[in-house]
């Protein structure tokens, strides 16, 4: 699928209609020190093994792509609801 880098919608932060600049959102790096990581390691040592199934095979063949829009105006940042699609293209 094709989309533009820009499109129209609305911004909560300019309570109004704006251009929006598109780009897909990439999750940052997970820290090894934050509280679930922690717990799940905790959970993981010594007799008992892992604290749910490992993943043997994947069951669905897309990923959920989720897109960022950031007004023009505001420089605010929103997120669009994640989407199923195998592969998403920003065009000019």
């Amino acid at each position: 699928m094709k989309i533009g880098k820009e499109t129209k919608r609305h911004c909560p932060k300019c309570n109004k209609h704006t251009v929006n600049a598109i780009s897909i959102y990439k999750a940052g790096k997970q820290r090894g020190s934050s509280l679930g990581a922690r717990n799940h390691e905790k959970d993981r040592k010594g007799y008992g093994g892992q604290k749910f199934p490992e993943l043997k095979r994947t069951a669905k063949t897309t990923k959920k792509i989720t897109l960022r829009y950031k007004c023009k105006e505001c420089s605010k940042v929103c997120m669009g609801r994640g989407f199923r699609i195998r592969k998403l293209e920003i065009i000019a």
